[in-house]
């Protein structure tokens, strides 16, 4: 299967031979930092807004409020920072959301910790969009897949121990010291990136314009269509996997605490896993990659259905979601990358709008659900939007008729087709 070809890297940034893998590191330390950032609340929803003085749903916008503004930002931020340097812009925005956890401690009520939390949102799409599609600017082309995988570990890496880590120092230190921890953690990003990054000036200016006509592109256009349903399948259920966990003997609320901590770390160490193995999955197949990523949420999900009543089986098939899932940021990436080569930009903040809208869109439409059919309506719910993204993801038939009719004639393999499993 093709590898997605690579967008056009001016002389002067070549990536050297052995590649800048201390950078790699540097830019899943940005993810990991801003995706920690934008899910702590999970862990702290009572005691904020205990100390706030306000409910629980009104806490809530705390971690509803991000994902939103993350949206909305990741399209415009590359028409703003026009063609100033990728890694000053990084920098920056590490330093932003120090700025903005330092707000969020230091917020005498509410109102003040939403500003702040759209301010991580404005962090979240800028560091989504322009770290990315970084990877082929720093390592050599045969690494490209492995790196990208590495930069997106920093989301799986936030799930199992970014969160819980900060919610450890909420109980016993104080909520308003999770922030502060966050804030000296997104300094330290700031320095890595600073230190560790090459010049990286941008290639092109991203407007409007472009972003239009990259989402007209027909494989963009379907991807993006793909990882919109599959997210928000996902979402919907995983938001109340809690409740999901409550229906199997000996996790019910209240008396299996411990345990269900215990499965979802399996799911977040599982999500790690799934991330790097799909990193070269997704280089040799993107799409394939896709369809497998997004069939295996579909079957996890709706067998948590009938394994409600078996401890066992639902702790296997929750780690098998955390595996699969894991793969999807990584894999979509390189789908829709290899869709629009010359517009890596462009693409990331495409997916990061539709990443983040479908965040969104999958908590609520799951808490509706939850709140009429239960549990296991959600499962069903979450299982149906995920095999809707199976069945658009599949080539269409006239494309894979074209495919094998070329074959003979393509020096390049089947890979090389549109419309074929490669892209």
């Amino acid at each position: 299967m093709s590898s997605p070809t690579p967008a056009r890297v001016s002389p002067d940034i070549s990536p050297p031979p052995g590649g800048r893998w201390t950078a790699v590191l540097a830019l899943a330390g940005a993810t990991f930092s801003v995706v920690t950032t934008e899910m702590l609340p999970v862990g702290l929803l009572t005691p904020l807004g205990d100390g706030l003085g306000v409910s629980a749903g009104t806490a809530g916008l705390a971690l509803t409020l991000p994902g939103l503004v993350a949206a909305v930002a990741a399209p415009l931020l590359p028409a703003a920072v026009r063609r100033a340097d990728r890694r000053r812009v990084l920098v920056g925005l590490s330093l932003l959301l120090a700025a903005a956890d330092l707000l969020s401690a230091l917020a005498p009520g509410m109102a003040a910790l939403l500003v702040a939390r759209a301010l991580v949102g404005v962090c979240i799409g800028g560091v989504w969009t322009v770290a990315a599609g970084l990877a082929v600017r720093l390592v050599p082309a045969a690494s490209v897949g492995r790196a990208t995988a590495v930069v997106f570990s920093g989301i799986a890496v936030a799930s199992v121990l970014g969160v819980p880590a900060g919610t450890v120092l909420g109980a016993t230190a104080g909520w308003r010291w999770a922030f502060a921890g966050l804030a000296v953690l997104a300094v330290a990003v700031a320095a890595a990136l600073a230190l560790a990054l090459p010049p990286l000036p941008a290639e092109h200016t991203v407007g409007t314009g472009e972003l239009r006509r990259v989402a007209a592109l027909p494989g963009v256009r379907r991807g993006l269509a793909v990882v919109g349903l599959l997210v928000t399948g996902h979402f919907a259920a995983y938001t109340y996997v809690r409740p999901v966990l409550e229906r199997v003997p000996g996790l019910g609320a209240g008396s299996g605490a411990g345990a269900a901590g215990t499965l979802l770390l399996g799911y977040g160490v599982a999500g790690v896993v799934g991330t790097l193995a799909a990193g070269p999955a997704a280089a040799r197949g993107p799409r394939r990659t896709v369809c497998v990523v997004a069939a295996g949420v579909t079957a996890v999900v709706a067998l948590l259905v009938p394994a409600g009543g078996s401890l066992g089986a639902s702790a296997l098939l929750l780690v098998l979601w955390g595996f699969v899932y894991g793969g999807v940021a990584v894999s979509a990436q390189t789908w829709l990358t290899a869709a629009a080569p010359r517009a890596p930009e462009a693409v990331s903040a495409l997916i990061a709008a539709v990443f983040n809208t479908a965040i969104a869109l999958g908590a609520f439409t799951g808490g509706r659900t939850a709140d009429t059919a239960g549990a296991t309506g959600v499962l069903w719910l979450g299982a149906g939007l995920a095999l809707l993204s199976v069945l658009a993801a599949l080539p269409r038939p006239a494309a894979r008729r074209a495919r094998r009719t070329r074959r003979p004639e393509s020096a390049g393999g089947p890979g090389r087709t549109a419309g074929g499993w490669g892209t």
